[in-house]
């Protein structure tokens, strides 16, 4: 990429520069008038460009060319590096490309010092510098000046009038007085690439970046994701290899940013010796774009027979058979509805996905479940879908709003269709598949059109079974005829209906305090009770239908004013957060403790093996995970063998301490399990997201070596 780039700025520049000339001024400052042998003295470069024109800082990042110097000195005199001011970091967008670099606006002062040798002759000495630098503003030109200065080795030091100048440029330089540990670590993805990681304490707040040196071994990207933890400020910067290992040491410079307009960023000279550990997840195996695509096809695949999404296939299997007795035309256009609700589906979480990372938030798969209202909402949605199938109200096209809602879902034509899709996307956002984790943990990382690309593959896997068997009818003759049983059969899918507004009601209800499960329970019971009057009364009834549907409103605006408003003032949730330190679920139970980094490095640093289980209250393949692998007397008895200790990070909520770990972990979303060996230095073993107990076991025994 840059050598493209800079390739382009060469042929830009051989244009320019027949037209237009450099508009940078350039001198030379000497912080001597007079020096001793033996000393060291100051040269200084003053660059001063005009407004919109900036220069370039020695690493200049995605695209452009630092500053050069070549020096004509006497014998007895010799140049150091050339000591750069902290730059400004510019950001510029062409098409759906970014670009950034490290740039210098308005006047940059670049220091040389300049030794002198103790055996030096005294007399006037004259010192030459050729300045070469590449300068931009619409356009790049490149510019270049002789310049030239004197001073004199004599047996007194008297500096120069240029001194006061040299001294406020120093004032512009990287420090070394930083005031905290950075601690850095490179987690390698594949043969080329890495991401190098730097950890800040917490209290230094959120405005650090780092700017990198030139490396000979790697190209430090210039672009930097940022994420506030409870251990500290994570830095992650991409890292292209160019050498044949890793870099050992990588410089720059940590810079914290400027309070306001106008002011002047300060920056602490760092040396980096990253640890080097293999990135989380499957990132090393992701060769190709197709690759991903492919995985997060196969993951949507997958998705059709997981917990989360089995009792919207209930519905779809009712679809199937009522389907048998319509023209083939119809069915297939039924299907092509419903993978449509899906794509649209797909597309929609895609999009808050690119919303998220736009605004700076890290986004997460299931991130939709984790809005409180929105799952109050779906509770009562899916409950009315339940009580639909159960026969306490019928759907008809002149319907109610409550009707309406349940219409959605449940009536055979499109709409219905259109929703089951949309239905199967919002319950499978809780679920990790095999192949869909590393998939979708790849997109999060990836620019707006990729995104985009992988959410649709996984739509469509979770959209074909459903479309090629509506549009194959030899496949639906497995089905049994249509007939009497229908009406039982429906009933029947209401159970796996009403079972999954359980499981949401379960980690909905609580987060709203300790009268939550009272009070949104008290609701539903309020509109079951408002849904049997309106159809018992009003659709099958055939007196006082004008009472019955009094009753039915007041009992539904009652009830949502008193118990949803009122009580529990559900439009401006509070999150409850865990007390205590124990976790445990059972008096036999793991003794799991509330997860944090410094909890982690804590137990990690006193020689403990160390088991993270971040999971939520959505995700059913976490649940499935702790019920088969977890939390089994295997699994405890080997955890007290080793000395190790358990956390537990809850991400039914948003949190972006845990949503940073993921991020940094390359996964889109929880189930992730980590183990930590014995040995702090060690990485962490990362779990796939389907567990088996001998997963669990092997991965702690290797821990405890």
């Amino acid at each position: 990429m840059k050598i493209g780039l800079r390739f382009v700025f060469l042929v830009c520049w051989l244009v320019s520069t027949a037209v237009f000339g450099a508009e940078t001024k350039v001198r030379l400052l000497i912080s001597a008038e007079s020096a001793k042998p033996g000393e060291t003295i100051l040269a200084a470069v003053q660059m001063k460009m005009p407004p919109g024109w900036h220069t370039y800082w020695r690493n200049p990042g995605d695209s452009g060319s630092p500053t050069e110097i070549a020096w004509t000195l006497p014998d007895g005199i010799s140049p150091g590096e050339i000591q750069w001011p902290v730059p400004r970091k510019d950001t510029a967008a062409a098409g759906d490309s970014k670009f950034i670099t490290y740039v210098f606006d308005g006047e940059a002062v670049l220091l040389v010092p300049l030794k002198i040798s103790p055996n030096i002759p005294l007399g006037e000495k004259r010192i030459s510098a050729k300045v070469s630098w590449q300068e931009c503003e619409t356009i790049c030109v490149m510019g270049n000046a002789n310049l030239n200065g004197t001073f004199t080795v004599g047996t007194e030091s008297n500096p120069s009038r240029s001194f006061g100048s040299i001294q406020e440029a120093q004032k512009k330089l990287p420090q070394t007085n930083l005031a905290f540990t950075v601690t850095s670590s490179l987690e390698i993805l594949d043969a080329e690439s890495a991401s190098l990681l730097l950890q800040l304490p917490k209290a230094t707040g959120k405005t650090w970046d780092f700017f990198p040196y030139a490396n000979e071994a790697a190209d430090v990207q210039a672009e930097t994701d940022s994420a506030m933890t409870e251990a500290g400020l994570i830095l992650r910067k991409k890292i292209k290899k160019t050498g044949a290992d890793w870099p050992k040491e990588i410089r720059g410079v940590i810079v914290e940013k400027a309070a306001s307009e106008g002011e002047l960023a300060v920056g602490y000279e760092l040396s980096l010796n990253p640890s080097v550990s293999n990135a989380a997840g499957s990132a090393g195996e992701k060769k190709s774009l197709l690759v991903v695509l492919l995985s997060a096809f196969l993951g949507g695949l997958i998705l059709n027979i997981m917990p989360c999404v089995l009792p919207v296939i209930a519905l779809k299997v009712l679809g199937f058979v009522n389907q048998t007795k319509e023209t083939p035309a119809r069915g297939k256009m039924l299907g092509l509805i419903y993978g449509i609700g899906v794509l649209v589906s797909f597309l929609v979480l895609a999009g808050l996905a690119i919303g998220v990372q736009k605004a700076g938030g890290v986004a997460s798969w299931g991130m939709i479940l984790q809005n409180q209202i929105f799952r109050v909402v779906l509770t009562v949605l899916i409950t009315l879908v339940a009580l639909n199938l159960f026969g306490l109200f019928e759907i008809t096209i002149s319907g109610s709003v409550m009707g309406a809602a349940g219409n959605l879902s449940a009536k055979e034509g499109f709409s219905g269709a259109f929703f089951n899709g949309v239905l199967a996307t919002v319950l499978a956002t809780p679920c990790t598949a095999p192949f869909l984790a590393p998939a979708i943990g790849f997109a999060f990382t990836q620019p707006p059109t990729i995104i985009i690309l992988v959410f649709l593959m996984v739509g469509l896997g979770l959209a074909v079974p459903f479309v090629i068997l509506c549009w194959n009818p030899r496949l639906l003759k497995i089905l049994p005829r249509p007939g009497a049983w229908m009406e039982k059969f429906k009933i029947a899918m209401g159970f796996p209906m009403l079972a999954t507004a359980v499981w949401i009601f379960w980690f909905t209800a609580p987060r709203f305090g300790k009268s939550g499960v009272l009070w949104l329970g008290l609701f539903l019971v309020i509109l079951s009770a408002a849904a049997w009057v309106w159809g018992e009364f009003v659709q099958r009834g055939r007196k006082r239908k004008g009472l019955a549907i009094t009753i039915s409103l007041l009992l539904l605006a009652g009830g949502y004013i008193v118990t949803l408003e009122k009580k529990l003032n559900w439009r401006s949730p509070t999150t409850i957060s865990a007390s205590g330190t124990s976790l445990k679920e059972s008096p036999d139970g793991i003794d799991w403790q509330l997860w944090s980094p410094e909890a982690v490095a804590k137990a990690r640093s006193n020689g403990h093996v160390v088991l993270v289980d971040f999971t939520a209250d959505n995700c059913l393949n976490c649940q499935i995970n702790k019920a088969s692998s977890l939390e089994i007397p295997a699994t405890r008895a080997k955890l007290k063998e080793i000395g190790a200790v358990a956390f537990l990070g809850d991400f039914t909520d948003q949190d972006p301490r845990i949503a940073a770990e993921l991020k940094m972990r390359e996964r889109a979303g929880v189930p992730l399990v980590l183990v930590y060996p014995k040995d702090p230095a060690s990485p962490a073993i990362v779990l796939p997201p389907l567990l088996t107990p001998g997963i669990v076991l092997d991965a702690l025994e290797k821990a405890a070596k």
